[in-house]
């Protein structure tokens, strides 16, 4: 069976049994204890995991720290994890993974494979991430970029930590928006045709509406050409919103991102198949039946000041027609009661941050599951080419797209520098520095790490040596063992993303991964002999570098995957 409890846990598990032996032998009293009892110490040369229990019970235990770490470690044996514990001033305790324990790894690592540091902290909890969502209006922009990389990556993230993960884009298909966008479209439509038409009012005047009637005249002919004045025929806006979401599923498949469902806002005002109200209906009713809504100025009100806003919000306005919060509202009713997912993540550009503790209290309402639902909010994004700040597209001058960003830098390039930073930070994208074939460049030097794993497995291949077999218990050396202890965070890495929603963490730490391997690759070098590298004359060790090199890329590659970018063989 596949262990998928992190060192950290493990290690945990160990202070905790030793200190409650402490306690039964009668030289610590009954405490209690902690959560959190081991953390990774700043310093290598403290070990790989310290303990400041001792510092964090004196109080409580009404003892001197250091003897509280000398009654722990007095119960903390050397065993196939850890080697005898140091005790530090003023009161930790600095644990170090044994020798042999760390060689073993390397065949873990290799047994599990694709499937390596996944671990089971979800227990199955059924998750949906909402991610980029824009509106069916016209093609995704760079910050749109931006949320697609943080939710498909914290989707893979959580995916990885034992959850079960549905990834979701909401197409917002109803309301007044797509009123005028299926205006601008006709009036194009017709400009196709010869009509001399002007655009509505508050239209949408990109380049690109004029490419969306060219196609649908292509596609359709005169079909929707009615008599000059009469508004758009029906089945204009649906096919607009058709060919715009076309668009957006080819950019985002060329960014690497897919989603097991489109969801369609108009769907929520829908009775189901089998004669139930919609999800509109039925959360109204919920809201209505727990005296949550007042009709006033003709309007319908949630009671939103009397669940902890410091406002009342409009979800029916006087003429009838539901605002957005009501979509919003019915959405989450439909996340929560009706499709049963336990936890429910939307992944939100910091221009609704107004919208956020009304969404709360709203969903809290009506499901009564406010508290399972997590807004992640990101910072918007300024291209720069060098000093200067790039605002305008080259082709139509407007909105910079994420075809042209993707176009222009790749689409591994625009997923790792759009995930370096934390969500909550405004961020400055380096077009220059995200295209350098050079060490500069983080995305070239973590996929180059991998590619030259990957050319030393083969060059080794056709040199007629194999990892396989090879006894891991003969690396000894500082710089090989320091690389595996890297590996052996990515589990921890994922359970921090996980619980964190913090995607950036995953992109530190391919770059500290890849780091520890070029540092593993240098060492050879500087031991005085050019020619010596991992595969040597010596078969044996060779076998044995070769299967770390072999698990190293395993790791490597991990990374990568979850962060959505290719792992190149070769560059």
């Amino acid at each position: 069976m596949t262990d998928t409890t992190t060192l950290r846990d493990r290690i945990g598990a160990l202070v905790a049994g030793a200190t409650r032996a402490a306690i039964n032998a009668g030289t610590l009293p009954d405490v209690a204890l902690p959560d959190e009892l081991v953390e990774r110490p700043r310093d290598a040369g403290h070990g790989d995991y310290a303990s400041s229990l001792p510092l964090r019970l004196a109080r409580s235990a009404m003892m001197p720290p250091l003897a509280i770490a000398e009654a722990i470690a007095e119960h903390l044996p050397s065993d196939d994890v850890i080697d005898a514990p140091q005790i530090a001033p003023p009161g930790f305790i600095n644990l170090s993974l044994a020798e042999h324990f760390v060689q073993g790894e390397i065949d873990r690592i290799i047994e599990q494979g694709a499937a390596f540091a996944d671990s089971t902290l979800g227990e199955g909890k059924r998750v949906q991430l909402e991610f980029v969502s824009a509106n069916p209006t016209g093609p995704l922009h760079v910050g749109n970029g931006r949320g697609a990389a943080i939710g498909d990556t914290l989707a893979s993230a959580l995916a990885a930590a034992g959850y079960q993960v549905e990834r979701e884009y909401y197409v917002n298909d109803a309301g007044t928006q797509t009123d005028v966008f299926a205006e601008t479209l006709y009036a194009r439509y017709q400009q196709q045709h010869g009509r001399d038409v002007p655009l509505p009012e508050g239209g949408y005047p990109g380049e690109y509406m004029v490419d969306l009637a060219i196609e649908m005249r292509e596609r359709e002919g005169d079909r929707f050409l009615a008599a000059p004045g009469e508004p758009p025929p029906a089945g204009v806006r649906e096919m607009g919103i058709e060919l715009i979401v076309e668009q957006i599923r080819d950019t985002l498949g060329t960014f690497g991102t897919t989603y097991d469902r489109w969801f369609s806002e108009r769907s929520l005002y829908e009775a189901t198949a089998d004669g139930e109200p919609s999800a509109y209906d039925a959360a109204l009713a919920i809201l209505r039946e727990n005296g949550h809504l007042a009709e006033r100025e003709g309007a319908l009100w949630l009671t939103s000041s009397n669940l902890g806003e410091d406002k009342d919000n409009v979800v029916v306005r006087s003429d009838g027609r539901p605002t957005y919060f009501a979509s919003d509202i019915a959405y989450h009713y439909d996340k929560f009661l009706t499709r049963g997912f336990d936890q429910v993540i939307n992944v939100w550009g910091a221009d609704h941050h107004g919208h956020v503790s009304r969404l709360e209290v709203g969903t809290e309402a009506v499901t009564g599951k406010g508290d399972a639902l997590h807004l992640l909010l990101y910072q918007l994004v300024t291209l720069k080419r060098g000093s200067e700040t790039v605002r305008l597209s080259k082709r139509g001058g407007e909105i910079i797209t994420l075809d042209e960003l993707i176009e222009e830098v790749g689409p591994d390039a625009a997923r790792f520098f759009f995930l370096l930073r934390a969500p909550s930070s405004q961020m400055d994208f380096d077009l220059d520095l995200a295209v350098k074939q050079s060490n500069e460049n983080p995305v070239f030097y973590i996929q180059y790490a991998h590619a030259r794993l990957a050319s030393i497995l083969d060059r080794a291949a056709g040199e007629g040596h194999t990892p396989d077999g090879g006894d891991v218990a003969l690396l000894t050396a500082p710089h090989e063992l320091a690389l595996v202890r890297e590996m052996l965070r990515l589990s921890e890495v994922i359970e921090l993303v996980a619980t964190t929603y913090e995607p950036q963490h995953l992109a530190h730490y391919g770059m500290e991964l890849a780091t520890s391997f070029h540092a593993f690759n240098d060492a050879f070098r500087q031991q005085g002999d050019p020619n010596l590298k991992v595969i040597t004359d010596d078969a044996a060790l060779t076998a044995a570098r070769l299967r770390l090199v072999q698990a190293a890329k395993i790791a490597l590659g991990r990374v990568l995957d979850l962060m959505g970018m290719t792992a190149p063989e070769r560059m």
